[in-house]
């Protein structure tokens, strides 16, 4: 009998598909890449057309010798890594390592670890395609290329152990951007007015929103406004204009790729990105179900693709015959066109047998695989459901020239929500009041002001940052969560919550990186260089052509860098303190949450403190001066010299001056100073301030 091997990436798949594949089959696991570029230098010969030079990963040998034992035994050999780039690229390492060129090897993949689906890819072996293997050549060389070249700049101007990377130097230039407009946010005064009117015959009343004049929309900036409107509407008739009723749908979602996973698991779940990964990788790879045994529960985690199969098409119609009314059931539906180029190869991420509800295993599944799991099952039986319907009404109400408007809806038909609420959904059921006719008059009760402020630009999430990630085609599925572990990591940004907020290393990266190499993180040319690894997939463009274009403009802005941007260099400032241990005059150093003062004497003296960047501005509360403070995440604000007698703290600058209208102190923002009391609002240009 034929002895085949098949070779995995994950143990925890073998068990799995040995119990699908039988006696005749052996299986084993290359736990992830065996060969990888040196961790101890670039690893590409520049001179030689970038060329790259492979190496056996440390502590892969054993395994590698294990194989090849294993190869030496079988008749037929399948590769069977991961469905995508970074898969074919193991494969393709695994055939050199392995020797394989004499053998009967193929190719094979399965987006999900279920029997039919393994025995079925067996059916459709394949040579290596060479055109992924190359895609991903290209990304892993450019990246290593930006990260060896930059990195070194970035030891000599800011402080060893930082690292540049192409995805991620982009991703914290945006997030850096996102920081400064919130910064610089001044808030801005606007009112809005409701007429409380009262229906003849009708104890409930009916609340109408201000519009403007006629058709044109007005915006009240002031109680002046709000105060004219209301003195010219007072004594005026309010009557009906128009009464218009409708419908409307709210069509499915769609089912969920890797970047609307991880936001809603953000969103719902309050996962992070990595952790979403984590647990939907255990999902994917098996997990034990009574009766069933091992078996993956979701498809392949890492897509960027809506498209479902015609299986899971009829498995969903076959569900939902059986467990909801026929009007719930959408019958086929199709991907919707997101404008992108996607791995058609792969599916959306989905339960592979949806008969498998998630109540109905919930006791062998551990509680974030299940909540995770639910979410995976409910978003795809929603995406196969009929819209939601809502009946809809707007009214028109004039006073003399003045328009107010009342606009509701309510959910006649649930359709898709009967399993599945998106996290951005709002609560669109509002009480309708069909009683009102046109020409109808109505009686003012009261008309209610209130003042507002306009808010700034929310602080990026793991979720929000994922998404902009996306939008502008910043890295990949497999990508998205790497890149924000390792800005958290490196400390550039800090978690707060669920806001990421940038340390003051992370801006001193980010401002060198401008300076030195503007187009690393630039957001379009980062885009470009993913759109070009797409064509290389597609097989339109060679992965060297990108590499030798690339590289030129790169050496000269890293040649550029060493030669001129010394002024950037931080040195070891020296502060007023006295080291108590030695006599010496401290040093400013940075850390990996920021500046401390440690005595210049190092090793003789090792004596550290935490280090106050002085403002010059007097506290608030207490009168002591106030200084810059980094939390233990590395994130900046302002508190008292005091602490602890005084508890004084702010995340804005202070101003040094009290408000005028309220007597609060007042903060910096941009070229204002403003009230700290948001209810204020009041400013002053800081030209203008005393």
């Amino acid at each position: 009998m034929a002895k085949n091997l098949v070779i995995v990436e994950s143990p925890a798949k073998v068990k799995t598909i040995k119990k699908f594949l039988g006696s005749g089959y052996e299986v084993t696991a290359s736990q992830g890449h065996v060969r990888d570029l040196p961790k101890s230098s670039m690893g590409i010969d520049i001179d030689k057309d970038f060329e790259p030079k492979y190496i056996t990963i440390r502590g892969k040998g054993e395994i590698l010798s294990a194989l090849r034992k294993e190869v030496k035994k079988a008749d037929n050999i399948y590769l069977a890594t991961d469905p995508d780039r970074e898969g074919e690229a193991i494969s393709w390492h695994l055939y050199a390592a392995l020797s394989l060129e004499n053998k009967k090897c193929y190719r094979i993949t399965f987006n999900e670890i279920t029997k039919n689906a393994v025995k079925e890819s067996l059916k459709h072996p394949r040579e290596i395609d060479m055109n992924l293997v190359d895609a991903q050549q290209a990304r892993r060389v450019i990246d290593r290329i930006v990260g060896y070249s930059i990195s070194p700049v970035m030891w000599a101007k800011v402080k060893r152990g930082l690292s540049a990377g192409r995805v991620q130097s982009a991703a914290l230039h945006m997030v850096c951007d996102r920081e400064s407009e919130i910064d610089a946010f001044i808030p801005e005064e606007y009112w809005t007015l409701d007429a409380i009117l009262n229906i003849k015959g009708e104890k409930k009343p009916l609340t109408a929103k201000y519009y403007g004049v006629g058709n044109d929309k007005a915006k009240l900036v002031s109680k002046a406004d709000a105060d004219k409107v209301m003195e010219e509407v007072k004594n005026e008739k309010f009557v009906v204009t128009d009464v218009n009723t409708g419908t409307r749908q709210k069509k499915p979602p769609l089912p969920f790729t890797t970047s609307t996973l991880q936001q809603e698991a953000g969103k719902i779940l309050n996962f992070s990105t990595s952790k979403t990964m984590s647990v939907a990788q255990q999902l994917y790879e098996g997990v034990e179900i009574k009766g069933e045994g091992t078996v993956g529960i979701i498809t392949y985690l890492r897509t960027d693709s809506t498209r479902v199969s015609d299986e899971a098409q009829a498995q969903a119609e076959k569900y939902l015959a059986e467990n909801f009314a026929p009007e719930y059931s959408a019958g086929k539906t199709e991907s919707r066109d997101t404008g992108k180029r996607i791995q058609d190869a792969h599916e959306a991420i989905r339960p592979t047998l949806l008969a498998r509800n998630p109540e109905s295993i919930k006791g062998q599944l551990s509680r974030d695989q299940y909540k995770l799991y639910r979410l995976i099952w409910q978003r795809f039986l929603a995406s196969c459901m009929t819209p939601a319907v809502y009946e809809t009404l707007s009214i028109k109400i004039a006073a003399g020239k003045h328009i107010f408007t009342v606009s509701s809806s309510r959910l006649t038909f649930d359709g898709y929500r009967k399993v599945y609420i998106q996290s951005d959904d709002t609560d669109d059921e509002k009480s309708l009041d069909s009683t009102v006719s046109e020409k109808s008059v109505l009686k003012l009760s009261e008309l209610d002001p209130k003042q507002h402020f306009t808010q700034p630009p929310a602080h990026y999430t793991e979720s929000s940052l994922v998404r902009a990630l996306e939008e502008q085609g910043i890295g990949r599925p497999s990508t998205y969560a790497p890149t924000i572990t390792t800005l958290i990591k490196r400390r550039y940004i800090t978690k707060e919550q669920k806001n990421l907020y940038v340390t003051d290393i992370g801006y001193a990266v980010d401002d060198l990186m401008g300076q030195a190499f503007p187009s690393i993180v630039d957001a379009k040319f980062t885009a470009n260089i993913e759109s070009l690894l797409d064509g290389v997939e597609e097989g339109d463009v060679k992965w060297k052509t990108i590499i030798r274009n690339f590289y030129p403009d790169l050496k000269e802005s890293v040649d550029k860098a060493n030669e001129e941007l010394e002024k950037v260099e931080i040195r070891d400032e020296e502060s007023d303190e006295i080291c108590e241990k030695c006599g010496r005059r401290m040093v400013i150093k940075y850390g990996p949450s920021g500046k401390f003062l440690a005595c210049p004497g190092y090793p003789d003296c090792k004596n550290t403190k935490p280090y106050y960047e002085k403002t010059g501005i007097a506290c608030p509360v207490c009168g002591s001066e106030v200084v810059v403070k980094i939390t233990r995440k590395g994130r900046k604000y302002y508190g008292c010299m005091g602490y602890p007698e005084c508890e004084f703290m702010s995340w804005d600058k202070p101003a040094g001056k009290t408000c005028s209208k309220c007597g609060k102190y007042m903060v910096i923002k941009g070229k204002k100073a403003v009230c700290s009391d948001k209810e204020c609002g009041h400013s002053e240009n800081l030209e203008n301030a005393e």
